[in-house]
């Protein structure tokens, strides 16, 4: 990165598609604007980063930011890693997932910082070859409401952080509150990553990448959070710091 700028964070877009109004199907690229502002926060430079469908596009995306977040968003597509679709699988986006598998690979070959949040850490966990539960009821022992539904901003469950990850150099605690939006969940670990994070019920709440390289993922949403706990600030200014080396 040059010293005279501050770093560019991208964050993966996703689409919201229309099914009234004026343009039924069409199609709208967003990203929730909490990440936006967790990054400002930092101030470091947040560009969102709309899907494309060209690898050479898709190449110069990763090459013009100096770290990546992946968003929240929909399920993925259990066909990618050899599942077929359960009854509770929720709405997938099957070119969403193909996009932040190639935003992902360029971005570990140029081994840019990278933040994978809810969903973001289940993309970063299935492209490394892990696998995913498609739904919390389908995992031995799960107790706790993994989906609190409402108030966005509030904690609601403990994640325990394990000693001696980067995780836990980065928020210093050995327990958290997080708050929780999700149904899926991680189940076999990728190879080279490490589970850095449980809920008192077993469920993943976080990996990382074995190694110096910086990629962590998340499985609650601490954009959400920035404002009433500066813990949360802690990942993404990690996140911008490493952007800046």
């Amino acid at each position: 990165m040059k010293s005279n700028r501050k770093p560019i964070i991208g964050i993966t877009g996703s689409l919201i598609i229309d099914e009234g109004g004026m343009f039924p199907g069409y199609e709208r690229a967003y990203v929730n604007n909490d990440y936006v502002q967790s990054v400002a926060m930092c101030k470091a430079v947040p560009y969102i980063i709309p899907m494309v469908y060209d690898d050479e596009l898709i190449k110069e995306q990763v090459e013009n930011i100096d770290g990546l977040i992946l968003s929240g968003g929909h399920d993925i597509n259990p066909l990618n890693w050899g599942e077929e679709p359960h009854q509770k699988l929720g709405g997938i986006l099957p070119k969403r997932d193909t996009y932040d598998f190639k935003l992902l690979k360029y971005a570990l070959e140029m081994k840019k910082p990278i933040l994978g949040i809810c969903r973001g850490e289940q993309v970063i966990n299935v492209f490394g070859g892990g696998s995913l539960y498609q739904d919390l009821s389908l995992i031995d022992g799960c107790y706790i409401k993994h989906n609190q539904g409402h108030l966005s901003n509030v904690s609601t469950h403990t994640a325990i952080i394990k000693e001696g990850t980067k995780l836990y150099k980065i928020l210093g605690e050995k327990e958290i509150h997080v708050n929780s939006f999700h149904h899926l969940a991680a189940n076999k670990i990728a190879n080279g990553y490490i589970v850095s994070a449980l809920s008192k019920d077993g469920v993943i709440e976080a990996i990382e990448k074995e190694g110096e390289d910086f990629v962590i993922g998340v499985q609650w949403h601490p954009e959400m959070m920035t404002r009433d706990y500066p813990i949360m600030q802690k990942l993404f200014q990690a996140l911008v710091d490493e952007a800046t080396k």
